[in-house]
């Protein structure tokens, strides 16, 4: 998979260019412990490595080595603390290297592969020791181009290049994909038949994460939200440390991940199996919204219609139900229904949960759905508790219904249908799982 990755992206960078491609720096969790380390998205998709302190150099025009890696050698006591390292021979073996070095030769033999390339390629951000010593490089060969009339001249972004072909997957990544997502359903639909009044949202959390981890999950995609009652008004809640009421909904979001692939799915739910009469009519005004979103997605539309259309619909029920007053046109020109639908309706999915741009680099208009994309649906409606001028009986009641999309030849295909979203449908999981 990487090898064509690579392929396609040599033939967008043209004649003239060299890429290098850092990993992501280790991130400290305390005194002398780190994070568990994720790669950085760009660097996996062209290389499939995911070990930290390496790089990555596609000089196309080499006459021997058109894809080097620098990597960590092999060191038998770092790996009795922190596990095997790949070391450099097997980065040629088992990552298709050309040629591959010691991580600590970059400096060192960098030079051969920049030789008669005018454009370096190299993307800021990733980790800031290498982007100094990139800009130094950078710095030296313009000054060398001035005096022999030879070097780099243009240091560019392959940020926009990358973001493009990761747009579209191709078969083994939507494999990935789906099944990150069957194993976000089994995490949901485990959550939804456990729930009970009294337990803690924290115990919730911890039967979403194991069944991802029982069903060969790496981890989860992102922090996982488990909001009871008026915290689910709060869209990035994760304190996850409230005691579930009675008649209060529980909304989870949650993604599990696999082979570095995310799935993300929302539901919202009674605590108690029955919905109040409040709480159904915000949720069934979101759920035709979900509905009607989903039906506009197929190739040749616009990425912004689903949103453009959840606006609109949104900010309709808003006033059937008494939470915006006025006219539909001018509530829509003044956004008033951010104060209680305050994001874009999706998002793209993949290598990261929240996934590359969706709109041309060129002329800032957004790109049209392809088949092979992969976009969340996620509208919802949140009414914070001591909000003004919203009927009482809805305030504290947040509600979001998320679904992962694959646009196809014809349409679309919702790939996390698994997980119920109907009213009478999650009554009866969250009931008979009671019984």
């Amino acid at each position: 998979m990487h090898k064509q990755k690579r392929k396609a992206f040599i033939k967008k960078m043209g004649r003239g260019g060299v890429a290098i491609f850092a990993s992501r720096a280790p991130a400290m969790r305390n005194h002398d412990t780190e994070h568990l380390y994720h790669p950085e998205p760009n660097f996996y998709y062209l290389t499939g490595f995911e070990e930290p302190e390496a790089m990555c150099v596609i000089a196309p025009e080499h006459p021997k080595h058109q894809y080097v890696l620098f990597v960590r050698p092999k060191n038998k006591r770092a790996e009795i603390w922190n596990g095997k390292r790949v070391g450099v021979s097997n980065a040629r073996k088992h990552y298709g290297a050309d040629k591959a070095y010691p991580i600590e030769k970059f400096g060192e033999k960098i030079g051969e592969y920049l030789q008669g390339a005018e454009r370096l390629y190299y993307t800021f951000g990733a980790n800031e020791e290498i982007d100094t010593e990139i800009l130094t490089l950078f710095t030296q060969s313009v000054r060398s181009r001035i005096r022999a009339g030879k070097g780099i001249a243009t240091l560019v972004d392959p940020s926009p290049i990358l973001s493009d072909m990761r747009l579209i997957k191709n078969e083994e990544e939507l494999r990935r994909i789906q099944k990150a997502t069957n194993i976000t359903v089994e995490g949901h639909l485990a959550a939804m038949q456990a729930v009970r009044p009294g337990m803690y949202e924290y115990e919730l959390e911890a039967i979403v994460e194991s069944t991802f981890r029982r069903n060969g999950a790496s981890g989860t995609a992102f922090p996982t939200i488990v909001a009871s009652g008026g915290n689910a008004t709060t869209l990035h809640y994760t304190t996850n440390d409230c005691q579930i009421e009675d008649e209060t909904l529980v909304l989870i979001d949650a993604g599990a991940e696999y082979q570095r692939y995310s799935g993300d799915v929302t539901r919202t739910f009674p605590a108690n199996g029955t919905f109040t009469e409040a709480q159904r009519e915000i949720y069934q005004l979101v759920l035709e919204a979900h509905y009607a979103i989903i039906d506009c997605i197929r190739p040749g539309v616009s990425i912004d219609e689903p949103h453009q259309k959840s606006t609109e619909l949104l900010t309709e029920g808003m006033l059937s139900l008494g939470l915006l007053k006025g006219k539909t046109k001018k509530l829509l020109k003044k956004k008033a229904y951010e104060r209680f639908y305050m994001y874009r309706v999706g998002h793209m999915l993949g290598l990261d949960v929240h996934d590359v741009n969706c709109v041309h680099e060129t002329d800032g208009e957004f790109k049209t759905f392809q088949p092979g994309m992969v976009m969340t649906i996620e509208p919802g409606l949140y009414v914070a508790e001591g909000t003004k001028k919203a009927p009482p009986a809805y305030r504290g009641i947040g509600v979001r219904i998320e679904d992962d999309i694959l646009v196809t030849e014809s349409g679309c295909k919702v790939i996390t249908s698994g997980v119920p979203k109907e009213i009478d449908a999650i009554e009866a999981l969250v009931r008979g799982a009671r019984k």
